[in-house]
């Protein structure tokens, strides 16, 4: 779990599965290594391979979105929920590529 956590390869959890982490104030996306550097597995096993992650990245942005209008209902009209929902939709938008790839990557390891 611990592997998984930190972006690391599931076959030999040393090797980075991602080059960069991206940066979102500089609208930088993400970039993956291509295999392992370390023992050579290959992350996108064909084309299309990671469109089942958005599926992933679709369940993490639903479950991080209800924890924050849970913690929001309490305290804050329902407009003002709305704008700041769809504000740390888009600041987590980055964090949710990298993990459901990750995810993705790390359910259909063998």
């Amino acid at each position: 779990m611990k592997s998984l956590l930190k972006g690391k390869c599931p076959k030999c959890e040393t090797g980075d599965i991602f080059k960069d982490k991206g940066n979102i104030l500089l609208m930088k996306a993400p970039v993956m290594h291509h295999k392992c550097a370390e023992c050579g597995y290959r992350f996108e096993k064909e084309p299309g391979y990671f469109i089942g992650a958005l599926y992933v990245s679709y369940a993490l942005g639903v479950v991080e979105m209800l924890l924050l209008f849970l913690a929001v209902v309490a305290f804050l009209p329902v407009n003002y929920i709305l704008a700041i929902i769809l504000l740390a939709l888009v600041a987590v938008s980055f964090f949710n590529f990298r993990y459901a790839r990750i995810i993705w990557i790390w359910i259909f390891q063998y």
